[in-house]
This record gives structure tokens, sequence and C-alpha cells, in this order.
């Protein structure tokens, strides 16, 4: 039986969206299965008391830096976004949406890359649809699932469990009960799955 990787994620996290270009070759590697789990990052803060880098200074600038080293070194184009950051919660009850209409993988992918490759301000509903309508998808229903009470309550239901299993921020990696934070410590994700198999 495959092992299991949790992906906690937030679409406004540049740190998420660099661990996501790596979880395809990790997951090949290893033979788990990636199970992606949408959460609110602010509600993450806001439960656990932390703070965005953005808010610190010092902060900021080492997290400027430390995704374009990460960039290099994954040899991939450094995530940007001139409207970053943006209130992601309508992404994320998206993604949740996408979910349950069994259209996440495009969902999930055209989001990503139009924050993170494309620089777009995802804050408008009219660039997502569109940014929805060029990946094939009925941006419509996917918006209107996002204001059904069962899609908010699932991602508030996510966000909780996140930090009820210790999640502060974003991304955050379960194999079984072992938590990794960080796009840094896919090292030792990768360990700990290959331990499992």
């Amino acid at each position: 039986m495959a092992s299991e990787l949790e992906f906690f994620f937030d679409y406004g996290s540049p740190f998420s969206y660099l661990a996501d270009t790596q979880l395809k070759g990790l997951a090949e590697r290893t033979g788990a299965i990636v199970v992606y789990r949408p959460m609110l990052l602010g509600g993450v803060f806001k439960e656990t008391g932390n703070t965005s880098p953005i808010a610190i200074e010092a902060k900021r600038k080492y997290a400027m830096t430390d995704l374009q080293r990460w960039a290099n070194h994954y040899r991939i184009p450094v995530p940007g976004n001139p409207h970053f950051p943006i209130n992601t919660i309508r992404l994320m009850r998206g993604a949740v949406a996408a979910e349950r209409a069994g259209v996440f993988v495009a969902y999930h992918r055209a989001i990503f890359d139009a924050f993170w490759r494309e620089g777009l301000n995802l804050g408008d509903a009219a660039v997502v649809r569109g940014t929805l309508r060029r990946a094939g998808l009925d941006a419509e229903r996917i918006a209107a699932m996002s204001e059904e009470h069962t899609v908010k309550d699932g991602l508030r239901v996510a966000t909780e469990t996140a930090v009820a299993r210790g999640a502060f921020g974003a991304p955050t990696f379960f194999v079984g009960e072992q938590m990794f934070w960080g796009n840094d410590r896919l090292m030792f994700v990768e360990q700990a799955l290959t331990a499992l198999s």
C-alpha cells in the first residue's frame, strides 16, 4: 500500500508554490500519494498567533532572497506577483469546491500558475473566472459552489484540523503523524516516505 503525503497549503504562500513544483518528482521517487489539503493561512496565523513574514521588514527581505535561492535551486522562474498579498479565502474555497466537483487537479494548476508565474490579480473575481475558463473549467459553477455552506465549512474544518495537528504556517506536510514545515524540509519529507516504503 502506498504511503501518503499530506500537503497543507494556501495559494497565497509562495513557498507553498515552490514546494508544489517538487511534489510530482518526490511522489515518483517514493511511490507516495500526495493528498492536497487546502487551508486558509490567515486563519492559521490567527489561531496560532503567528504573522506573515511580510509583516516584519527583516523577515520580508530575507524571504524574498530565500525565494530566489530556492527558485534557482529548483531551476524554475522566481515566483512573484505585484498584487501580493491578497485575501485568498475565495481561492481556497474554490479549491474545496473544485475537489468536490472532481476538477481539483486542473483548478490547482491554473490558480498556482496564475498567481506565481503569471502574476495575475487573483483578488479580482473576474480575473479568477477568466483564469478558470482558460483552463477549461466551469468558472461559474465553481464560484457558485464556493458560496455553499458545506464548502465554507469544509475549508474552516480543514484549517482548524491543520492547527490542531500542529500547523502554524504553510506549507505544512504530514507523513503519518510526523509534521514538517516549510519548502526547505522536503528532503526530510522524502526520507520519511522512503523509510515507510
